[in-house]
C-alpha cells in the first residue's frame, strides 16, 4: 500500500498587506500513515486548509519538507487528489465530461474510459451522465467532484471541507458514501473539518490544531468500530474531549438555589 504523508518541521508565513508578515503553521510534524483516514479540526483560520495545500503542492512551505512515501513534494500531481467546499465541476461540461475530464488531460482516456461509467456507478449518478452541473442537487455535485478526482487513481484524497455546505440528511450520507469509497480504494484520505461529530464519525485519528500560528495541540485516536453509533457512549466521550481541547465544551454549574 502507498500514500503515506511525512510532514516534517513545516512551518509557513505569509506576507500581509501591510508588510508585515503572518505565520499561518509553525513547525508540524505529523505522519499519516499509507490507507489511513485522519481529520485536521481547529479554530478557523488557524491554517488547516494550508496544510492541505501544501500537501497538494499548490504552495511551497517556508520551511520543512513534505514527503508522499519517499518522494518529496515539489508541485501538484494527480497522485494527490483535491476536493473542494465547492466541487467546481465546469459548468458547460455535463458530468460524464467533467468525470472523464481528468484521463483526457492526461491523454489517457482512449484506453481508460471504461473507468469513467464505473466511477459514475461508484458515487451512484447512474442516469445523470448526460446532465449539466446546474441540473442537480449540491450531494449530487459534490459525488460528481469526488469521482472527477478518484478516476485518476490517487494515493492520496486531500478534503478540504468538502461536505460543508450541505444540509445535515445529506451530509450524513456522503459521510456514509466517504467511508464506502476509502474502504474500497484503500487510499489515504485526509480531511479538514469545523464539524468534530464529523471528525470523529469518519477518522482513525483526529489531529488538533491550535490557533494561528498553528501547532499541532494533540493527536487523538478514534478505536471504533464501522459503522459507528452516532450516540453512542464512547462516540459521545471523545466528542465531548475535543471539545475540551478547542474550549468549546461549555461548563455545567449547580444552581445556587433550590425551588
Amino acid at each position: 500500500m502507498v500514500g503515506a504523508v511525512n510532514i516534517n518541521s513545516v512551518t509557513k508565513k505569509f506576507a500581509a498587506d501591510d508588510g508585515s508578515e503572518i505565520t499561518a503553521l509553525n513547525g508540524i510534524d505529523l505522519k499519516v500513515r499509507a490507507g489511513e483516514f485522519i481529520s485536521l479540526i481547529g479554530p478557523s483560520g488557524c491554517g488547516k486548509s494550508t496544510l492541505l495545500r501544501l500537501i497538494a503542492g499548490l504552495s511551497k512551505p517556508t520551511e520543512g519538507t513534505l514527503f508522499i512515501d519517499e518522494s518529496e513534494i515539489k508541485g501538484t500531481s494527480y497522485e494527490r487528489g483535491l476536493v473542494f467546499q465547492n466541487a467546481m465541476l465546469f459548468p458547460w461540461l455535463n458530468i460524464y465530461d467533467n468525470i472523464a475530464f481528468g484521463l483526457k488531460a492526461r491523454k489517457v482516456y482512449r484506453s481508460s474510459k471504461d473507468r469513467v461509467k464505473s466511477f459514475i456507478s461508484m458515487v451512484s449518478l447512474d442516469g445523470f451522465e448526460k446532465s449539466f452541473p446546474h441540473q442537480l442537487s449540491g450531494g449530487m455535485i459534490q459525488r460528481a467532484g469526488l469521482a472527477r478526482v478518484l478516476i485518476n487513481d490517487p494515493k492520496v484524497l486531500l478534503l478540504d471541507e468538502p461536505l460543508g455546505a450541505l444540509d445535515a440528511f445529506t451530509r450524513m450520507n456522503l459521510q456514509d458514501e466517504l467511508i464506502r469509497i476509502w474502504k474500497k480504494e484503500k487510499m489515504t484520505m485526509i480531511l479538514v473539518t469545523h464539524d468534530v461529530d464529523e471528525a470523529v464519525y469518519l477518522s482513525d485519528r483526529i489531529v488538533v490544531m491550535t490557533p494561528r500560528p498553528a501547532k499541532i495541540e494533540k493527536i487523538i485516536d478514534v478505536n471504533l468500530s464501522y459503522p459507528r453509533a452516532r450516540s453512542g457512549s464512547e462516540f459521545l466521550y471523545l466528542r465531548t474531549q475535543i471539545l475540551k481541547i478547542l474550549n468549546y465544551a461549555g461548563k455545567t454549574e449547580e444552581p445556587g438555589y433550590y425551588i
